[in-house]
């Protein structure tokens, strides 16, 4: 072979070796980012995060997840005649807690919540019919709005009958309150919650690559997010169980489902926060305003609205103006965000 077949035989093998390498770049490009995999000699110690990359203003956010168990049961609230129609039932004997329960409706007049409390004369204060508990005197209440909308006409007559049936039972008359009259409150009330029902939303999209579900999982992690009540979906948990979620994570649910994740391509994912649930005092924007930069910056993503519009740290500030507005007048009405009431009515 001659010294010219020989320079093009090595040539055409380099030129080869440079095509296969671009292919090979340009598909793990264009693949979804991966989840970072710990080293083997790392496997069964226990997992730990190296927070030194996230800003101070989030190290508080990242709570130990193991004191949030999801999902969580939470309390049943009280009635309040703020949010509710109320009856008062009288009693010519005292009823147990037994008879009250085997008797107690649906706890629902159609879209609206219904119940019934009795009156703990010992702890001195409403519950939800306990055994062995003994009550002189019960209460039914039907929420005047939610966000399906205001108590109508047809859900009012709803509570009417069921509230009659259980009094018909445990030898009670009730009370009821004007028709018209709770009608129109629901509807004020309505009207009321819709202009105050401030949930918000940024949208973080990848700049270059897309990602993989187990890498907005890992960075979300990070953060104090642990896995919500279905694919696709993170929270951070509030600092006392029981209580609604500080932030939402989604992102598409199919990508969540797929049979191989891994291959899954992520765009975009949405953080969110719904205002009315969350105490004012636990500063919920602030931590979304800082969790989608963080976010931003270690996934290569840029912060948008619904649009596609990038947010500038101006708009966020206005909008951070505009929601204590909102925060202040929920308080003067008596439905301050995240207390019973506010959570009831914003459901």
């Amino acid at each position: 072979m001659s010294n010219l077949q020989i320079g093009l035989a090595v040539t055409g093998g380099v030129l080869l070796a440079a095509m296969v390498a671009h292919s090979a770049w340009r598909s793990r490009r264009s693949s979804p980012r991966q989840a970072a995999q710990p080293d083997l000699q790392d496997l069964g110690a226990a997992p730990v995060h190296d927070s030194s990359a996230l800003e101070p203003a989030l190290d508080a956010a990242a709570f130990d997840v193991a004191n949030f168990p999801l999902p969580v049961v939470e309390k049943r609230l009280a009635l309040d005649g703020l949010i509710d129609v109320l009856a008062p039932i009288s009693l010519e004997v005292a009823v147990s807690g037994e008879a009250a329960l085997a008797v107690l409706p649906t706890r629902r007049a159609g879209g609206k919540p219904f119940s019934i409390e009795g009156f703990n004369d010992a702890a001195q204060q409403w519950e939800v019919p306990l055994a062995g508990q003994r009550y002189t005197q019960f209460q039914a209440g039907v929420q005047l709005a939610n966000r399906s909308g205001p108590l109508n006409d047809i859900e009012f007559s709803e509570f009417v009958m069921k509230t009659q049936a259980f009094c018909d039972a445990v030898n009670g008359t009730p009370d009821f309150p004007d028709m018209r009259e709770e009608v129109a409150r629901a509807r004020e009330l309505d009207q009321f919650a819709s202009e105050h029902d401030a949930q918000l939303g940024f949208v973080l999209r990848s700049r270059h690559a897309a990602w993989s579900p187990g890498y907005v999982q890992q960075n979300a992690s990070r953060l104090g997010f642990v896995a919500g009540s279905m694919p696709g979906r993170m929270v951070l948990p509030a600092p006392h169980a029981g209580l609604p979620p500080l932030l939402g994570l989604s992102f598409d649910t199919q990508a969540a489902m797929a049979d191989d994740p891994a291959q899954s391509a992520i765009q975009q994912l949405t953080l969110s926060l719904d205002v009315p649930q969350v105490d004012r005092s636990e500063n919920a924007f602030a931590r979304m305003r800082e969790t989608a930069l963080l976010l931003a910056q270690t996934m290569d993503g840029v912060v948008t609205d619904d649009n596609g519009m990038a947010l500038q740290t101006q708009a966020m500030d206005r909008i951070g103006l505009e929601l204590e507005q909102v925060y202040d007048t929920l308080e003067q009405r008596g439905l301050a965000a995240g207390c019973a009431a506010a959570r009831r009515l914003f459901s």
